[in-house]
């Protein structure tokens, strides 16, 4: 059996180009990317035997002394292990020593991270934030809506198109919407959101494909879909003039559940409009379906005009 060879970039260079090519989401890919560039770094920096459990546990408690939190250590160790499992698949290295590096095991996590969320005011206040006398303004105003009123991912968004959202048992539902993981859900919408959409469309002259749209210097639109980044850059715009400087995308998802459970919606409710990765363990546990006349963001508490 051939050998991965510590100093052969061509071959490592192979070896991540598959084990990215297996990944679905444009963010795994990334972070995936950054944490095998940054194992490779390391290991090539010094003379390392050939790789190994010792290896990678050496590599794991390096990451340790320079104070990385468990979520960047744990992240970076399933890139190696999965760089790992395509070097056995290709007879790169013995499969039983592919198994002892699976069994490397991550670091624990202490306490709970408590995240940021907005209250009801801040959320009125950042969907209110766009001026929607401008087209600009309508398609941000729209934006916010579904990130709050719906916990969509950025990426989410960014990927909604009209044809998702459709009419179910009388309310506004994003429809068979595919998530983390390959994950499909359905996502109830209030009748608010939808009309922050209806506006935005109108305005900008669309009704099929891509819901959220680029928009030029010149005002005016075009045919590619907003990105992530983009999103991203679209709330920094408005936060920073609201003293909200920190609050992310992934924070309005937050502040979903967070208004959510206030309001008292039941809490598999909103698992099930999160999608959560142990919502069919829910399901089979507490035998619940999802209700879309009584949904979670019926209970955000949110008055629009």
């Amino acid at each position: 059996m051939s050998e991965l060879v510590r100093d052969d970039r061509a071959q490592w260079e192979r070896l991540k180009a598959l084990a990215l090519d297996g990944l679905t989401s444009p963010n795994s890919k990334r972070a995936y990317e950054s944490a095998l560039n940054n194992f490779l770094t390391w290991y090539r920096a010094e003379l390392r035997p050939p790789i190994s459990k010792a290896v990678v546990n050496s590599y794991k408690a390096h990451l340790e002394a320079r104070g990385c939190g468990a979520s960047t250590i744990n992240g970076r160790l399933s890139a190696v292990r999965k760089l790992v499992v395509e070097a056995a698949d290709n007879g790169l290295i013995d499969p039983e020593m592919a198994a002892g590096i699976g069994r490397v095991r991550g670091v624990g996590r202490r306490g709970v991270r408590l995240g940021n969320w907005l209250d009801c005011h801040q959320a009125q206040q950042l969907i209110q934030a766009p001026d929607i006398a401008t087209i600009t303004g309508k398609r941000d105003r729209a934006l916010f809506a579904v990130l709050i009123a719906c916990g969509l991912r950025r990426s989410e968004a960014a990927g909604l198109e009209f044809e998702d959202i459709q009419q179910r048992q009388q309310r506004w539902v994003i429809v068979d919407l595919l998530g983390k993981h390959g994950r499909m859900r359905s996502v109830p919408m209030p009748g608010w959101a939808k009309a922050d959409i209806d506006r935005w469309s109108t305005a900008a002259g669309i009704q099929t494909g891509r819901v959220f749209r680029p928009i030029n210097r010149g005002g005016r639109l075009t045919h590619a879909s907003l990105t992530d980044k983009c999103i991203w850059s679209t709330l920094r715009k408005y936060t920073a003039g609201l003293g909200l400087p920190k609050i992310a995308p992934h924070d309005l998802r937050r502040t979903y559940a967070k208004l959510a459970h206030q309001g008292h919606a039941p809490i598999e409710q909103i698992q099930l409009s999160l999608g959560h990765e142990s919502i069919q363990t829910t399901e089979r546990y507490l035998g619940v379906k999802q209700n879309l006349r009584d949904a979670p963001c019926d209970h955000l508490g949110i008055q629009m005009e």
